[in-house]
């Protein structure tokens, strides 16, 4: 991979650092020139995903954090300032796992645990960065939402809602720190090959049939697809971007907004 220093001097909060999406994005942000902290509730992909980054050469460090509680927040984002000086991009990407089920069938505590990961997590994680972001001068925030927070489905009501209402924090936060030169956006993926994804197929083959037909481009997408989308936002190739969410869905709304067989979930 070619790649430009577009993060030099630039130090980055990625929670949810150890999954797929947050270490593609951590990753990649490192080899742009950032200094990273690898957020993620699991310890050891945390520091996985950060020896990673030092192998290659870049300066990252973990931090084993639960997004849904406020202490642990600010400690991450201290930890940040305190490993390397400074915070200018927040990236949240953590987010809660529940079951798929009915409204009716869908336990209370799994409906509190994905609002209290998917959205008062990016919550308190911008509640405590932002003072920082703003000391140094500005910088951008990434809150990963999806393509289920425009267009919801069955059996997900916790976890499209949670993002419909990230895309509409995102646009509220932008408007109250603009004047601090801090841009805050946010990326609704498609469907994305991960472990969390596939887990509800017994082979890939399986997996890429059934999700790849869902998108126009007719395949799912690449955790790194969904990388650069965040490098680009946290990046000045979006200076001029802000209160935006960037749909990175391979055409999945497009389809899903159409009458009859493709309008399918």
């Amino acid at each position: 991979m070619t790649t430009t220093g577009k993060m030099q001097n630039k130090v980055a909060l990625v929670t949810g650092g150890g999954g797929a999406i947050g270490g593609a994005s951590a990753r990649l942000l490192a080899a742009e020139g950032a200094k990273v902290l690898v957020a993620d509730e699991r310890a050891e992909t945390a520091t996985s995903v950060a020896q990673e980054i030092k192998d290659a050469g870049g300066a990252a460090e973990p931090i084993a954090i639960d997004v849904a509680d406020s202490s642990q927040c600010k400690a991450a984002v201290d930890a940040a300032v305190s490993a390397f000086g400074k915070l200018h991009v927040l990236v949240n990407v953590a987010a809660a796992v529940t079951p798929d089920a009915p409204v009716d069938e869908l336990p209370l505590e799994d409906w509190n645990r994905a609002f209290a990961v998917n959205l008062t997590g990016p919550f308190l994680m911008s509640k405590f960065a932002v003072p920082e972001i703003r000391k140094a001068g500005g910088g951008a925030i990434v809150n990963m939402a999806s393509q289920l927070g425009t267009i919801g489905v069955p059996n997900r009501s916790a976890y499209c809602t949670t993002k419909a209402a990230l895309i509409h924090l995102t646009t509220i936060l932008a408007a109250e720190v603009a004047g601090d030169n801090i841009r805050v956006n946010s990326v609704s993926p498609g469907v994305i090959e991960t472990p969390r994804t596939r887990r509800r197929f017994d082979t890939a083959e399986e997996f890429h049939e059934s999700r790849g037909k869902l998108h126009m481009l007719g395949r799912v997408g690449q955790p790194e697809e969904i990388a650069n989308a965040v490098l680009y936002l946290a990046s000045e190739d979006s200076s001029f971007v802000t209160a935006t969410n960037l749909l990175v869905d391979g055409g999945y709304i497009y389809l899903k907004r159409q009458p009859g067989e493709n309008g399918k979930t």
